[in-house]
């Protein structure tokens, strides 16, 4: 489906969207910057919407990856990457083969899972901590990179990971900045070879670099100024709103 970009009325969507997801990469982690495909996906098909995020959320790792270098635990990192491989190629796979409803119902369904999912953690129904070996993480890779692929929405699978490695808060950040990084970079070439970007979305995206820039530094001056309970509240609330609205449409 042909979608004229570069008009106001998307402008109005697209520009708070990507601003979202900087100050989410640059001040609060990049756990819910995947809200923002699923904003624009309610007013913009999916491919599309995920399209349009991908090089922006390549910018906003590469200008993070800089600050974190070599700071990564590097057995983690490897043990998810190899996950996320078989992950991505299944996350195409789907792809190639789902219709637009259907991308859209999972865009939504990750969504509010990913909302029940914090709620049961914030609960204790969910405890996150223990060792889990590298079998599980490996399976956790998988998830991360199918999840990846079709919302950009990987962050619970790496956590669920991650935080039973014992990592500094340091290391946890800098693995997380390289684990995304090489994922989306992998998924990069997915998504030329199966026509996600164009022409129209790859040209909106060089309009909007430096709303990517601004949000990832408004996040950083945030992370020392807003609490992040409101900042997540906030996202939270946008997230179930649009994972009903987006699965709504799919179905009906």
């Amino acid at each position: 489906m042909s979608v004229e970009l570069l008009t106001w009325s998307v402008l109005a969507f697209v520009v708070p969207a990507v601003i979202f997801a900087g100050i989410s990469k640059g001040g609060f982690g990049s756990g819910v910057a995947f809200a923002s495909s699923s904003i624009l996906a309610l007013v913009l098909p999916p491919a599309v919407a995920v399209g349009l995020m991908l090089p922006l959320l390549m910018l906003m790792d590469v200008t993070s990856l800089w600050a974190y270098w070599k700071k990564w635990d590097w057995g983690v990192s490897k043990v998810l990457l190899i996950g996320s491989v078989p992950g991505t190629i299944i996350g195409a796979l789907f792809w190639a083969s789902a219709n637009p409803d259907m991308i859209r119902f999972l865009i939504g369904a990750v969504a509010l899972l990913f909302v029940a999912w914090q709620g049961a953690r914030a609960l204790n129904w969910i405890k996150l901590g223990a060792q889990i070996g590298p079998t599980g993480g490996v399976i956790s890779g998988v998830v991360l990179g199918f999840t990846s692929f079709v919302s950009h929405a990987g962050g619970p699978a790496a956590a669920v990971y991650m935080l039973g490695q014992g990592m500094s808060k340091t290391s946890y950040q800098a693995t997380t900045v390289l684990v995304f990084w090489a994922v989306n970079f992998f998924k990069a070439f997915f998504y030329a070879f199966m026509g996600i970007f164009t022409y129209d979305t790859l040209l909106l995206d060089l309009v909007l670099i430096p709303f990517a820039i601004a949000g990832t530094w408004m996040g950083i001056k945030a992370h020392h100024m807003l609490p992040e309970k409101w900042f997540f509240g906030i996202t939270y609330v946008a997230l179930t709103i649009t994972g009903a609205k987006l699965m709504w449409d799919a179905l009906f």
